[in-house]
């Protein structure tokens, strides 16, 4: 017998996304995934610019290997996790409400409700 969905904290359906939202959301994704990308190329390029020794390599290198596990942790293209990627990346600044147009209603809410619980959480820390 299979098992039915988990309600979701954040009150959302993470089972039902219709074709519009999951072309939505696959632009959107592509697009902060794009952005995060182009802004390491830009910080690797200054880190190069830089090297005067071979340790200066291996310190880039080191850059270069630690940015790719965060964006493979970060960029999860799961319609179970879509809704907190979403969230976590509108609280980096990666994406905005605005790239997000066509998803449904409770999919915004949940999307907000995380981003918001993201950032109170980050001022936690500090």
């Amino acid at each position: 017998m299979a098992s039915s969905p988990r309600p979701d904290p954040f009150g959302y359906d993470a089972a039902h996304w219709s074709r519009e939202e999951k072309a939505v959301a696959r632009r959107a994704f592509d697009r902060a995934l794009q952005r995060e990308l182009e802004a390491v190329v830009i910080e690797a390029k200054k880190r190069a610019a830089k090297i005067q020794q071979p340790s200066d390599l291996w310190d880039l290198e080191r850059y270069l290997t630690d940015r790719r596990a965060e964006i493979d942790r970060q960029y999860e293209y799961k319609y179970s996790v879509l809704i907190l990627v979403f969230g976590s990346l509108i609280q980096q600044g990666m994406l905005s409400e605005q790239d997000l147009q066509g998803l449904s209603q409770d999919k915004l809410d949940a999307i907000r409700r995380y981003a918001n619980l993201e950032f109170s959480a980050g001022l936690k820390r500090k």
